[in-house]
């Protein structure tokens, strides 16, 4: 019985990496390191990124103009919205979002609205911070 696989494997194994290890090779030996510099004026920070028009960042959600058609809940492939039990409202998972923006089309009192905003980070997907309404 023959095993390509194996051969290849080995191979694989064997061999250095084809990738550029980024961001470590262009890293200061120590951040605050770099932000003294920073602060001396031999260093500097890049300027962020202006956001491109029409960016599809995070969600954002008028829980007053929300009338509970859960029109959004039906096009969200994400499956990112869920009925409030009990409330004609909806909970909105930032974390499962994949800014698609279906919801916001289709919303009728347009209480949705995708913001420019895009760094959600956190380590819990069901932090306060990740959930709207």
């Amino acid at each position: 019985m023959s095993f390509p696989m194996v051969k290849e494997l080995l191979g694989q194994l064997l061999k250095k990496p084809n990738t550029n290890p980024f961001p470590a090779a262009q890293l200061p030996p120590t951040i605050t390191g770099f932000l003294e510099k920073v602060g001396k004026g031999e260093a500097s920070i890049s300027p962020p990124v202006p956001t491109p028009v029409k960016f599809r960042g995070t969600m954002t959600y008028n829980r007053e103009t929300c009338i509970g058609c859960n029109l959004c809940i039906r096009v969200c492939p994400a499956h990112a919205i869920e009925q409030v039990e009990g409330e004609k409202k909806v909970r909105f998972y930032l974390g499962q979002c994949i800014s698609c923006g279906q919801c916001t089309e289709i919303c009728p009192k347009k209480c949705l609205e995708l913001n420019e905003e895009f760094l959600t980070a956190d380590a819990d997907r069901y932090s306060k911070d990740l959930i709207l309404g």
